[in-house]
């Protein structure tokens, strides 16, 4: 896709300090050392409390906690657990170590606290990119932007992906495509935006097979942590629209784990959008060919990954639900918002149908 020298646009480059590379986990002592921290709160999930300790030891005195209880959709009553520390620690730093679910409870504490985050993403999730927070209270997810939410210092080593396993390597990673997706259609698209998209869905759509053959694959792995970081960063610079606001109901309501969910609801908020953004699909044409929308579903079939909200456990009576509370409170679309086309592609994602475009 291409914008006219005529186009008006508006780009917001968001700030923050980026290291990528192969073992720049090394690099970590001397970023908490340059933001002037003394007492770091690291950050991470149960299953990944121990690398997490090993790490944080790496900080030695600067080190002053560690809190692994960090959980999918951010739920508010585990950021309250997760203050109280800050406060009984006096801690000036955040270190979130693995994906989406430690990153956001790290956005969470930097809102309410503002302070300084280091991020080591671990999965492709791309949410670190991100001015973005999603939590989750009485069943509802709410997202807002802040900048406060922006981590002052993302770190990507390709070494600590390694071992994601590769059905989670998938999911994460198409997930990732989404907000680069999205972004080629938001309201306040711009072209450097776009030219990251289209080179992070690449990356990724080359890598992903890949890593599904052979998850030691260290070039894939690079290829797939470089496009979620080109994915993230376009969610961060503009708007979501209705795969978002599809995927943040499907996980706040009913409990639907992350990047499975969107790698599920991926290909059909892109079907149900592609007669409103003929360029969008014209421009993605080179990358995933003349059907987008059915080939990142293949793309999810290729890499093994569930392709149907009923295998994820949720129940064929609540897809009716799902399409009530995806209009309310709806996101800005390029499509405009009708029930019966909503509900019809809940349920074709339900059943693990591929996508229709009409």
């Amino acid at each position: 896709m291409s914008f006219s020298p005529a186009s008006s646009f508006i780009y917001n480059a968001n700030p923050g300090r980026v290291i990528f590379g192969n073992g720049t986990i090394a690099q970590l002592p001397d970023e908490i050392a340059r933001l002037g921290l003394e007492r770091v709160l690291t950050l991470s999930t149960p299953a990944q409390a121990g690398d997490a300790a090993a790490i944080a030891a790496m900080l030695g005195h600067r080190s002053a906690a560690l809190f692994s209880g960090a959980a999918m959709h951010t739920p508010v009553e585990v950021t309250e657990q997760a203050m109280a520390l800050v406060g009984a620690e006096a801690i000036d730093g955040v270190l979130a170590i693995g994906g989406g679910s430690t990153i956001g409870l790290g956005k969470a504490i930097a809102l309410r606290t503002n302070l300084p985050q280091i991020v080591v993403p671990t999965t492709y999730a791309g949410s670190e990119m991100t001015p973005i927070l999603g939590e989750t209270a009485g069943g509802a997810k709410t997202t807002r932007s802040d900048p406060r939410i922006l981590p002052e210092v993302v770190l990507y080593d390709v070494a600590l992906t390694m071992s994601l396993p590769a059905a989670m390597s998938g999911t994460s990673g198409i997930n990732a495509m989404a907000h680069a997706i999205e972004a080629l259609y938001a309201r306040d698209r711009n072209p450097v935006i776009s030219l990251m998209a289209l080179e992070g869905i690449a990356a990724l759509h080359r890598a992903l097979p890949a890593i599904a053959d052979n998850p030691g694959d260290r070039a894939a792995r690079s290829t797939a942590l470089y496009g979620a970081w080109l994915c993230g960063s376009c969610l961060g610079a503009v708007g979501m629209a209705l795969h978002h606001k599809l995927c943040h109901v499907l996980g706040g309501s009913f409990d639907l784990p992350h990047a499975e969910t969107h790698t599920i609801m991926l290909p059909h908020a892109l079907a149900y959008n592609a007669p409103a953004v003929p360029d969008v699909i014209a421009a993605l044409g080179p990358v995933l060919g003349a059907d987008p929308a059915r080939a990142i579903y293949d793309l999810a079939g290729r890499i093994g990954a569930v392709r149907s909200l009923g295998a994820l456990g949720m129940a064929e009576g609540a897809i009716d639900e799902a399409a009530d509370r995806a209009l309310a409170n709806p996101y800005w679309n390029p499509r405009p918002l009708d029930r019966t086309p909503i509900r019809d592609l809940i349920a074709r994602a339900w059943a693990g149908e591929p996508p229709q475009t009409h």
